[in-house]
């Protein structure tokens, strides 16, 4: 849905904490509040430099940060665990100015992945890096660590556990169909959390960013859209900066992100109807979960998806901040 004021905003910023089967009865009141307060304290963060003149790429580093730092979303501190009983965390960022990106994968210990991956784009001539690497760059560049017991809640612990346990026996998807590991579900609550930012500065530059830490009870090696420039994050000023959250595999293979800002700059299409095309459609159509957050050149924003829920909120310059969870 597009903003609501039909002037065209300063600024916009447009975050997301997950998308996935996030029903009313999967959440307490208190847990509900809490997840909230922490989207309300995200945007207030992005808006306060937006506001102030800031650039795209500051407010969606600072907005990314404190999704980072809270337990409740599947990035940085709230990251699950893989299989291995490990935290690994995957992050990119795109400035649409110029498209220039930077992204890590399978990091480790590194408090806020998003912030390695814009070193990486600022400070280094890749675009990738990834595991041991990764950290050794995070290190010279003097990005945050942070042990172990960081990273541990007794949530996504739990949950890998219970993935574990699923994972002895064949297992109903929600087609009905057997499949023999919880890494076949395309829907379940082992895929929440992935979080991404994307804002227009009052310059006219779009930025966009995206950080998660992974599936629950995740392969060795696995990597899935957070990182990869084109489907999981992009940005490009003449069209729209975008952030994508879901089953990562049908993301990379619909280069969900880029495709979205094609469909604007080749067919045409407005930000709305190319988002609603790609998530709606030909997502829907392949079996990929998940929803994308966009903004386009003139601060229009949406924020489509095709689960019962994704954590979610935007503010412009004319417009008062909201956050939601439900389809509803």
């Amino acid at each position: 849905m597009a903003a609501a004021d039909d002037s065209k905003p300063e600024y916009a910023l447009v975050i997301h904490g997950g998308a996935g089967t996030i029903t009313r009865d999967k959440l307490t009141p208190e847990l509900e509040a809490d997840i909230r307060a922490t989207l309300n304290e995200a945007l207030s963060t992005g808006q306060t430099i937006l506001s102030s003149g800031g650039t795209a790429l500051d407010a969606i580093t600072a907005t990314i940060q404190v999704l980072e730092n809270s337990p409740h979303f599947n990035a940085g501190k709230g990251a699950v665990f893989t299989a291995e009983g490990k935290n690994e965390l995957d992050s990119s960022i795109m400035d649409g100015s110029d498209l220039n990106a930077g992204a890590v994968s399978g990091v480790t210990n590194v408090k806020n992945p998003i912030t390695l991956a814009r070193a990486v784009m600022e400070k280094s001539v890749h675009v990738m890096l990834q595991g041991p690497g990764a950290e050794k760059f995070a290190d010279e560049n003097g990005i945050e660590r942070a042990d172990d017991a960081y990273f541990y809640t007794e949530y996504r612990w739990n949950q890998l556990q219970d993935a574990k346990a699923k994972q002895k026996g064949p297992i109903l998807d929600h087609d009905g169909k057997k499949h023999s590991s919880v890494e076949d579900i395309t829907n379940g609550d082992y895929k929440f959390g992935t979080v991404g930012a994307v804002a227009r500065d009052k310059h006219g530059n779009l930025a966009a960013g995206t950080s998660t830490g992974g599936m629950t009870n995740k392969s060795h090696g696995r990597v899935g859209d957070a990182p990869i420039i084109g489907a999981g994050t992009y940005a490009n000023n003449e069209s729209c900066a975008v952030s994508a959250t879901g089953h990562g595999e049908y993301f990379i293979r619909a280069t969900v992100a880029r495709n979205i800002c094609a469909l604007m700059e080749y067919a045409g299409l407005s930000l709305e109807d190319a988002a609603n095309r790609v998530v709606k459609d030909q997502l829907v159509k392949m079996g990929g979960d998940g929803g994308i957050i966009a903004v386009d050149k003139d601060g229009n924003t949406v924020m489509p998806f095709n689960t019962p829920g994704m954590f979610r909120g935007r503010v412009t310059s004319v417009m008062d901040a909201e956050v939601a969870i439900y389809e509803d």
